[in-house]
């Protein structure tokens, strides 16, 4: 990464402003998953250490330019604290007066976290004002919200523009590495387990690693648009019907690259998406109408499991099935179990697939699990992201 990090700046008594990403699920007024939270406390304990004046920024949710006060952060400052053992001052916004004031009082190691970003129509607009007024509380900018990296708001991008350096942090270090190496040097057999509902989110991914890797294993409903595509019957299964042309070049240029390319062999079957509803295991491509596909079968369960336990290096984006509803969740259950047990390099990406390896109990046993879905995603189909193309380069 050929960008200034956290560890290359001085930030003794200096204002260090961190956008981290802390949008973070909220129930009852407490956070219910802190993983993001957890992911940036790394960045934001050593700009303790180096006795910098901490500052915090983050969007939650979308609260449409205006303040929501169920989208407040102070439920986050109060997770934030607990988890540093050090209390974590909020601010009433994120720019103003009041702000200012807030961050003059800081001593060398407190934290402050700014109001939710989003209370402002101009910060996802970028608006020049806004940019500098975030750029005026601080010395030092870090980005460490590699899960608002795609998104050329005035948190991300605008703000580098007033201020003296851009640094990444190291959660944003940590992900562009580990996501950078998939797509310059994996190690092979190199094995991208592809699912989730709609091709169009993945396709971009999956064109840009063609002639990467080994094998493309394809589960989840973007599964029966290339199904279709080749002239099989879905029954009632989600297909894209405006990518069956696309999913046909993408077969064919994989097979011009000799990439494996697999989709499910057999499909659990239901009439409806509901709670342990009466279902069926179709063995081969053919769905009868009125039945829709919504996991993968057994005997894809354990093909894709050869494959990978074969693998050196596994990317997985997208869940196998609907993950969420007994008993469709079992296919992903078993893929997320093959790659715990494989000891090849996994990657997971963020989203769906982040709290589907969660819920099957394996995320300790993955190498790097993202914290941005449509930043992985972007990233892995090779686009330049701004929040991270903002940032000051290394002489």
């Amino acid at each position: 990464m050929n960008k200034v990090c956290i560890d290359e700046v001085s930030l003794a008594n200096k204002r260090v402003l961190i956008r981290v990403d802390f949008n973070v699920p909220l129930e009852q007024g407490r956070v219910t998953d802190d993983t993001r939270i957890r992911e940036t406390l790394s960045t934001i304990r050593y700009a303790r250490h180096q006795k910098a004046r901490v500052i915090l920024c983050s969007h939650l949710g979308r609260p449409k330019g205006k303040p929501s006060p169920e989208l407040s952060l102070r439920p986050v400052a109060v997770r934030l604290s607990a988890l540093l053992g050090e209390p974590v001052g909020m601010a009433e916004d994120c720019v103003g007066e009041t702000v200012h004031e807030a961050v003059a009082k800081l001593s060398a190691g407190e934290v402050l976290l700014l109001e939710n970003l989003r209370f402002h129509p101009e910060e996802e607009q970028n608006g020049a004002e806004f940019s500098r007024a975030l750029a005026g509380l601080c010395d030092v900018y870090v980005n460490d919200a590699f899960g608002a990296a795609h998104r050329a708001h005035a948190s991300t991008a605008g703000i580098t523009r007033f201020v003296p350096v851009a640094a990444a942090g190291f959660l944003l270090r940590r992900e562009v590495e580990h996501l950078g190496k998939l797509l310059t040097a994996p190690e092979h057999p190199f094995v991208a387990v592809l699912g989730g509902a709609k091709v169009s989110d993945k396709i971009g991914v999956l064109q840009n690693l063609i002639g990467k890797v080994d094998t493309f294993l394809l589960g989840g409903a973007m599964a029966y648009t290339f199904l279709k595509a080749v002239g099989c019957s879905v029954g009632s299964s989600l297909v894209e019907e405006d990518k069956l042309a696309v999913a046909r070049e993408t077969m064919k240029a994989a097979r011009a690259a000799k990439v494996a390319f697999l989709p499910a062999s057999d499909h659990v079957v239901a009439e409806r998406i509901q709670p342990n509803p009466p279902t069926r295991v179709v063995d081969g491509p053919e769905i009868p109408e009125g039945w829709m596909a919504l996991d993968i079968g057994p005997k894809t369960r354990e093909a894709f499991a050869v494959v990978i336990r074969g693998a050196r290096t596994i990317l997985w984006n997208g869940p196998m099935g609907v993950f969420e509803v007994p008993p469709f969740h079992e296919g992903t259950w078993a893929i997320a179990a093959a790659i715990a047990s494989s000891g090849a390099t996994s990657i997971i990406g963020g989203g769906d697939t982040a709290a589907a390896v969660t819920r099957a109990g394996v995320a300790d046993k993955m190498t790097h699990i993202s914290t941005g879905g449509g930043a992985s995603l972007e990233f892995l189909e090779g686009k330049e992201l701004p929040g991270i193309a903002a940032l000051t380069d290394k002489k």
